[in-house]
């Protein structure tokens, strides 16, 4: 049997999380500055102290001094013996950090295929009819071999969809152009918000986030999340998409001893909001079922209004910080956290929910056979390790020490959809025209029979009222300058010719007027 995990001392017994049923979720709730990440940080070192791995995102950069060992303050020693932690003594514990954007810790990175449209089309913000020409475009590069990796994969195919949409139309169905814009233009945004570095290969391994130390302890994964944070649709995406792999790929493990692995989703309420209603009951689905894997989540957000019902009433393990009625929603807020308790008749609930002070919370945890236990107001116990972020060296030096060390640091970029795209568009393209090679000019047209005199070029003239096509302008051929008596002579016959014309047009006058007199 493994030991429990100690949260701390309540007002009659001692507040215990029993790993058996550490799986069946929790809720750390509480307004801003009440200690949710210090509630955090010692139910981190607990886990990790019974060998059960830790993922959890560190919002503020104050979770990454779990890696450090802190210092035996007399306030914090006080505290351990007021609640009873024996052998209370600062301590570090095996820590790996990750990064989306790979700046703060190891590359975080997933594929496009593993995404999946439907969590892809809510992190571009996209229609219901975009989300199906998104789907359409998934399965026909599933059928067609075309392994979707990263943007440039996704961008080609879409490309090659809009391309051949009435071809493609007969058996997938209409594809609009208009709609593929629309994804192609979000997918610039969101590679502008820098998200283009998660998408690619090596792709992250989940069995790197399931493994302990040496001496036992289980690592405590922590994901920088202050710059994540800043995009918040990003931030929730990728974790929504983080449980919905371990969903997937991890076997049933029925009821355990202990959770394979404990998730902590910082800001829930950011996978919440604005979320439609298929997102939602996605997540509520592998909230219900992921239990049975092994693994427990635990939603740490500012107040329980901000998860939905479905989502809420899955969460058997609960810590209430203090909390603030100055709206009316506040005041709401605070009797739906004093419902959910099991009552206990010494408490007002509802009161000592805005007296709680810093490092004091309701806790109500399940017992033998998954019974919820009264809820007691508790002073929770001190880390052992540094409360507080770690400086930029120190977090480097973890990171050089980490087991997956150099293991994420490059990206692979193998043969995709791009590249076979690619190669299908050069293969039917038609072959460049040859350039023509440089010669002479071309010779002088060849004069006609007849000497070329000025009879033949009036008869090529057209007949005014006829219908015979122009012919095409010729460029006049090179040809060398007449000597002065050929000019000579070509003027006189030019006159010569001009007067036996006239002197014709008189005479057939002359004899055409006679005629009419008679």
């Amino acid at each position: 049997m493994t030991d429990p995990i100690l949260i701390g001392k309540g007002d009659d017994t001692p507040q215990f999380l029993l790993p058996a049923y550490a799986n069946r979720h929790g809720l750390i709730a509480g307004a801003t500055g009440t200690g949710k990440t210090i509630t955090l940080q010692g139910l981190a070192e607990g886990f990790a102290d019974i060998g059960v791995p830790v993922f959890a995102a560190d919002i503020k950069g104050d979770l990454s001094g779990i890696a450090a060992a802190g210092e035996a303050k007399p306030k914090l020693v006080e505290r351990a013996a007021q609640i009873g932690l024996a052998g209370y003594a600062p301590q570090n514990y095996p820590t790996v950090f990750w990064d989306v954007f790979g700046v703060s810790g190891h590359p975080v990175r997933a594929t496009i295929s593993d995404m999946g449209p439907t969590l892809l089309s809510r992190l571009l913000d996209l229609s219901d009819v975009q989300e199906a020409v998104l789907s359409l475009t998934f399965k026909y590069c599933d059928e067609q071999g075309l392994l979707l990796l990263d943007f440039k994969d996704l961008r080609a195919a879409l490309m090659h969809v809009a391309d051949n949409a009435k071809a493609l139309g007969t058996e997938y169905g209409l594809v609009s152009k208009a709609s593929v814009g629309a994804i192609q233009r979000a997918l610039i945004q969101l590679e502008q918000d820098g998200a283009e570095a998660f998408f690619g290969e090596p792709a992250m391994d989940l069995n790197d986030l399931m493994r302990t130390d040496l001496s036992g302890k289980g690592i405590v994964n922590v994901l920088a999340a202050d710059q994540l944070f800043q995009k918040p649709r990003l931030y929730a995406t990728f974790l929504l998409w983080l449980l919905a792999e371990l969903f997937e790929r991890l076997p049933e493990a029925g009821d355990l001893d202990k959770p394979k692995l404990v998730f902590f989703f910082d800001e829930a309420h950011l996978l919440f909001k604005d979320a439609p209603k298929a997102l939602v009951e996605k997540v509520e689905q592998v909230v219900r079922l992921i239990r049975s894997k092994g693994v427990g989540v635990y939603f740490i957000t500012q107040n329980p209004l901000d998860l939905p019902e479905s989502v809420l009433g899955q969460l058997g393990n609960r810590v209430q910080h203090a909390l603030r009625a100055f709206t009316p929603r506040d005041q709401k807020a605070v009797k739906a956290a004093a419902t959910t308790f099991r009552s206990n008749p010494k408490l007002d609930v509802a009161t000592a929910i805005m007296e709680l002070g810093v490092g004091e919370a309701l806790v109500s945890t399940l017992q033998d056979k998954g019974v919820p236990g009264i809820v007691e107001r508790t002073l929770i116990r001190p880390p052992r390790s540094r409360m507080g972020a770690l400086t930029p060296e120190e977090r480097k030096t973890v990171m050089s020490r980490s087991p997956v060390a150099g293991k994420y640091d490059a990206m692979v970029d193998r043969e995709s959809a791009y590249e076979k795209l690619s190669q299908r568009a050069a293969e039917v393209a038609p072959p460049a025209a040859a350039p023509k090679p440089a010669s002479s000019p071309d010779p002088a047209p060849a004069p006609k029979s007849g000497g070329g005199g000025w009879w033949d070029e009036a008869s090529s003239q057209p007949v005014p009222g006829s219908r015979r096509a122009e012919p095409a302008p010729r460029k006049p051929a090179a040809r060398r300058s007449d000597t002065v008596a050929e000019a000579a002579i070509k003027s006189a016959t030019r006159s010569i010719a001009n007067t036996v014309g006239r002197e014709v047009g008189r005479t057939l006058l002359r004899g055409i007027l006679g005629s009419l007199k008679r």
